[in-house]
């Protein structure tokens, strides 16, 4: 069976129509499509099927970011469709962030046919294999045609889909479509092609189905309870770090919480209390360590974790659904792979009732750390201007419902330092740790699951992603971006880059503000002086507000680097009660 190349077009919406009815039946319900004509297949056929929401964007690098926020915020797979040539080349970040972090995207990308490669055609470039290893696995589709049978399609689709649900982070599907690509054919004149998987189609079922066993939790608990243990949170869902708070209150142990897992506890300030050499060195009495998710922010957390493993014998226990090694030191670890809750419940349940609340161990760092707090807190006065330390020690006085997507760089390391983020669900992409795509990000997580929301981004950050901010212009869940402008890369002032150079080289100032920026977007603008303004703002817009304000606080350059050595030094000095 041939096929008639005039027919082309039809063909390739069939195949098109094939693809996304099974992504559907794999758990796909939001798609994001970017302008361009040789995907023009994959988009009408996005359009016309009801089962997928349909996001689209004119930038196809923030295109890939806005599909990682919906997957991070949806915890299901996210397809992408972009057209060919370099529109192809511009998903990568966002797939390198997933394939970091996890979030599962189905990269769709429109191909030139292969006669149409590497022979001067126009908007062809080799696109096979153009995700190296930053994708967990590829699918070179050939050209649509009758001679192929759809349950090859099919049966091609689940298995990539198959390894996707085992390895998670991004899977490509490269789909090279001959021209024409627009016809008004209708599908019915191949009816008996479709109709070679005629049980598929009359069914709600994938094409094939796999099955493999659940891994139970492993351990022996015993093991762990008669040991001064210390519980870590890394990135979690708030799910996940409310209940392994209720496990170390039930142990009598500490938990450390990163921002990311959106908890707090009496042992807040970590980074900065172990800088403290006494206090540092009560902790140090841990014998057994368990961390429970990954990307820690705090460098020094990873120094004591390292130091407690190599030199004191702590035996470290690393708790992730996913395979991927999670150990940038490489200590001796016991990494096990399984669900994150699941884990927790077995702990749980398995404690011995005589062993609970017997330990307590670590209760002694609970003053000084309370007492750095109060140190803190001082930055928080309403009469003085907004400086970048009060603005992270306010994160904890947000409404309850809201949630947090934190940028990279300077402001994430404040937050980590001085802030207590109590029950809010936080993210961030603090995979592969870049500054590009945070708004976008942000705006897929909005989308997802529609609560109001504070982005806090720094400002090269912002003006890396400007693009973006159209993603909001249509908003009607209050959603605030607090860009904290101290003109260029602050977070070099605190790394040992050349003093000669570090201005023109590294911080690159720019001199740039936004509220033109947000007038472009039709966002809503502000500039508080103040921090009781600027709390004001955030509380009145995410209660009663609608759509995208952006908060500019303007702090001048190197102002927090000079507070937060400043207050470093008092660590040093301060003893506790």
């Amino acid at each position: 069976m041939s096929t008639n190349p005039n027919s082309q077009a039809v063909i390739n919406r069939i195949w098109c129509q094939t693809i996304l009815e099974e992504l559907t039946r794999f758990g796909v319900t939001d798609i994001c499509v970017a302008p361009g004509s040789r995907s023009t297949p994959l988009t009408l056929e996005a359009d016309e099927n009801s089962k997928l929401t349909l996001h689209t964007h004119f930038d196809e690098r923030g295109l890939g970011f806005l599909a990682l926020g919906l997957a991070k915020a949806s915890k299901r797979p996210v397809a992408i469709v972009v057209t060919s040539g370099t529109a192809v080349a511009n998903l990568l970040p966002a797939i390198a962030e997933a394939k970091l972090t996890g979030e599962k995207l189905v990269v769709l990308t429109a191909d030139r046919p292969v006669e149409l490669i590497a022979c001067g055609a126009n908007q062809a470039i080799n696109q096979s294999g153009i995700y190296s290893s930053h994708v967990s696995a590829t699918l070179e589709l050939p050209s649509p045609s009758l001679n192929i049978p759809l349950k090859w399609l099919l049966s091609s689709i689940d298995q990539i889909m198959f390894e996707q649900a085992q390895k998670g982070s991004a899977i490509h599907i490269n789909c090279p479509f001959p021209e024409p690509l627009y016809s008004d054919e209708p599908k019915s004149n191949h009816q008996d092609y479709i109709d070679g998987v005629q049980s598929w189609w009359q069914c709600s079922k994938t094409f094939t189905r796999k099955v493999s066993a659940q891994a139970e939790p492993n351990f022996q608990v015993a093991d762990f309870v008669c040991k001064k243990g210390v519980i870590i949170l890394g990135s979690v869902t708030l799910d996940e770090a409310n209940k392994a708070k209720q496990l170390s209150e039930k142990l009598g142990w500490p938990i450390l919480c990163d921002p990311q897992s959106g908890q707090t506890s009496a042992w807040a300030n970590y980074d900065l209390w172990l800088q403290n050499a006494d206090k540092a060195e009560m902790f140090n009495q841990c014998e057994l360590i368990i961390q429970l998710g990954s990307r820690i922010v705090s460098k020094r957390l990873n120094q004591w974790l390292r130091q407690q493993v190599e030199l004191r014998n702590a035996e470290y226990h690393y708790v992730s659904p996913s395979f991927d090694r999670n150990n940038q030191t490489h200590l001796m670890q016991t990494h096990h792979v399984c669900d994150i809750s699941s884990w927790l419940e077995a702990f749980r349940t398995a404690i011995p009732v005589l062993v609970e609340q017997q330990s307590n161990w670590a209760d002694g760092v609970v003053p000084f750390a309370t007492q750095l707090a109060e140190l803190a807190a001082l930055h928080l006065s309403t009469d003085t201007k907004l400086t970048e330390i009060a603005l992270a020690l306010s994160v904890n006085q947000l409404p309850r419902e809201s949630q947090i997507f934190l940028g990279n760089s300077l402001f994430v390391r404040l937050v980590d330092m001085f802030s207590r983020v109590d029950g809010h669900q936080v993210y961030s992409n603090r995979g592969a740790s870049g500054i590009d795509g945070l708004i976008a990000t942000a705006s897929g997580v909005l989308r997802a699951n529609s609560l109001p929301m504070v982005i806090y981004i720094g400002d090269t950050s912002l003006l890396y992603d400007l693009n973006s901010l159209a993603l909001l212009s249509n908003a009607t869940t209050p959603v605030v971006i607090v860009v904290t402008n101290n003109d260029g890369g602050a977070i070099f002032d605190l790394l040992p880059v050349p003093e000669k150079q570090k201005q023109a080289l590294y911080q690159m100032p720019h001199g740039f503000e936004f509220e033109f920026a947000a007038r472009q977007f039709n966002l809503a603008y502000a500039k508080p002086e103040t921090l009781d303004d600027y709390q004001s703002l955030l509380t009145e817009h995410l209660n009663f507000g609608r759509g995208a304000l952006l908060v500019e606080v303007q702090t001048p350059p190197e102002q927090a680097s000079q507070q937060l050595k400043e207050f470093i030094q008092q660590v040093y000095a301060v003893q506790s009660n």
